[in-house]
């Protein structure tokens, strides 16, 4: 799997975190995973024309001293769909950027 990643946080970090997901993207589910909605703006014409596939989300999972992102892009509506795919280079700066920005908000250093 294709990941972003951020480790070596410590507890404090951790439940920092932890509050301000549930705040922006509601309850975890399953294993501390989050559903990051990927802004419409950045859907490939594939996925914009996939109408009841939408939203598209990506999931953002926060391990024991570490914060993990997937590059895989998916729908809740579909177990398998030909719009859910890995990242393209501009979704990844945008998920990238969400999660460096949650980070600095935050004042976690890494």
């Amino acid at each position: 799997m294709k990941q972003y990643v951020i480790d070596e946080l410590n507890e404090q970090d951790q439940k920092k975190l932890e509050t301000c997901l549930t705040e922006r993207f509601g309850p975890a589910v399953l294993d501390r995973v989050y559903w990051v909605p990927l802004d419409p703006e950045f859907y490939t014409a594939l996925q914009a024309s996939h109408e009841d596939c939408h939203p598209l989300y990506f999931a953002l999972q926060l391990k024991p001293g570490a914060l993990v992102g997937e590059f895989l892009v998916r729908t809740h509506n579909r177990m398998h769909c030909n719009c859910m795919a890995y990242a393209n280079d501009a979704q990844q700066r945008w998920f990238m950027a969400l999660i460096d920005g949650i980070v600095r908000e935050l004042g976690i250093t890494v």
